[in-house]
This record gives C-alpha cells, sequence and structure tokens, in this order.
C-alpha cells in the first residue's frame, strides 16, 4: 500500500523542485522540465509493449528539440517488465541502480546523536550551501553544480520547503544532508547524504537522519523516503526503513 501512495503522490502527483521547472503529463508520462541547471526527466510512466518504444522516442525526440539530456527515472515495478532494455536500445545509459526505501517516521528508530565535538548547522544562507557543497566533494567526488542551483534557489524562493544540515568538527564541515519537504503529501524525502572519509563509522550519518525525521515529524510528515546507495541501505534498514522497489537512473542519448 505505501508503494501506491509513494507513486500516487511523489511521482504522478509531483511538484516541480525549482521555480525555473514545470511537472507536466505527456501522455502516457509525467515528467519535469527546467532550465539546463534544473533535474529534467520522466517521473513516471504508464506503458504497455505495445506503445513503449514510441513513447520513449517522443519523449527523446521532445528533449532533443529542448537541447536537454534528461534521466528516465525508472523503479523495478514499472511496465513493460523489459522497460530498462528498451530505454538501452534507444541509447540511453543506466547509472548505478539505488533502493526505494520509506520509513514511517513514528515507527523508525531515531536515537542517534552527533559524536562529541560535532555540532549540527542549518543551512540557510549561500555560506551554508558551500559549506555543503565541500562535503559533497570530499565524500562523492562529484561535480555538484546542480545541487548547489538547486538549494539556492530553493532558499530564495521556497526555504520552508527545504531543511538542510552541515555537521561541523570545529570550522571543518564534515558532513551534510539535506531533506525536502512535499507540501500536500504525507512524504518528506532525504537527500545528499555524505560524511568525509576520515570521519566515516562515527554515526554521523544516522545522526543526520534523526535530526531530518524529527523535523520532518514536527511539520506533519507521516514518512521519509531515501534512494539509498548500497552503503545507506544497511543503516537505513537498522532504523525501521523498508525496501520497496529499485531505482536506476537512465540517462538520454
Amino acid at each position: 500500500m505505501t508503494l501506491h501512495i509513494f507513486d500516487r503522490q511523489m511521482r504522478r502527483g509531483a511538484r516541480p523542485d525549482t521555480s525555473g521547472a514545470r511537472v507536466e503529463p505527456a501522455g502516457p508520462v509525467v515528467r519535469q522540465v527546467g532550465g539546463a541547471e534544473d533535474w529534467n526527466g520522466i517521473l513516471w510512466s504508464d506503458l504497455d509493449a505495445a506503445g513503449a518504444d514510441a513513447a520513449i522516442a517522443e519523449q527523446v525526440a521532445y528533449f532533443g528539440r529542448l537541447g536537454r539530456t534528461f534521466e528516465w527515472k525508472l523503479y523495478s515495478h514499472d511496465q513493460p517488465a523489459d522497460l530498462g532494455q528498451r530505454l538501452v536500445k534507444a541509447g540511453f545509459t543506466p547509472e548505478e541502480p539505488e533502493t526505494l526505501m520509506v520509513g514511517r517516521i513514528d515507527e523508525l528508530r531515531l536515537d542517534g546523536e552527533p559524536p562529541p565535538g560535532v555540532r549540527l548547522r542549518a543551512v540557510d544562507d549561500a555560506a551554508g550551501v558551500e559549506l555543503m557543497m565541500a562535503v559533497h566533494a570530499q565524500a562523492f567526488g562529484e561535480d555538484a553544480s546542480m545541487v548547489r542551483h538547486q538549494l539556492l534557489a530553493q532558499l530564495a524562493e521556497r526555504p520552508d520547503e527545504l531543511v538542510a544540515v552541515v555537521a561541523m568538527a570545529g570550522e571543518e564541515p564534515v558532513s551534510a544532508a539535506r531533506m525536502q519537504l512535499h507540501p500536500g503529501t504525507d512524504f518528506a524525502s532525504l537527500w545528499s547524504g555524505g560524511t568525509v572519509a576520515e570521519w566515516r563509522g562515527r554515526g554521523l550519518y544516522r545522526s543526520l537522519v534523526a535530526h531530518r525525521a524529527l523535523l520532518a515529524a514536527a511539520r506533519g510528515y507521516a514518512y521519509l523516503q531515501v534512494d539509498a546507495a548500497p552503503t545507506s541501505r544497511p543503516i537505513l534498514a537498522g532504523l525501521g526503513f523498508a525496501a520497496l522497489a529499485t531505482t536506476t537512473p537512465y540517462i538520454s542519448p
């Protein structure tokens, strides 16, 4: 039942994540369309074997006319069962799958505290965003320009829908994470939880989950959702999250 609610509220009924983007139904898919620094992609689809290839080709052509690379966010229960293979045949490149994990907040084990000497700093300005980006660079080794753009846009436009936090050891940022609140739904989603290498294994990830969960509960949300990497999944399972599906990003040609 939770998976059905997730699909209805967070995929079919999704809201754009920045003011520069829009979410729109396009026949059998729901897509987000935005600028070059926004996330562009397919959020939900209702396809069958007879029409899947044509729907894929239509979206490739649509985003191509806009000059946008886009992501088809495929879930393991999406139909037809060979949709991933069809996307590859159309030129898409799959990235590493993650696990969709959902926890009911009032049933989670939220007893994690930051280790001694670490304080949590709310991210509510550009300086805080740069602290998050410093952690992101060390923890993931990836270009964070899109994340930076999204965070700055949300702080300027919809700060009440974002919770972001950096764990500071003195003046050094050592862990960071954010939470997206989704008004009108039962869900808050956890993103970008990362810790620099020398601080891993000290409970920081667990404490940041607990911190955000308590804030979500105080604002009336019932569930937390995470697209969990393999390193995060056992921690989240230990806190009481359940694995509902896998999700794989397919990147357009």
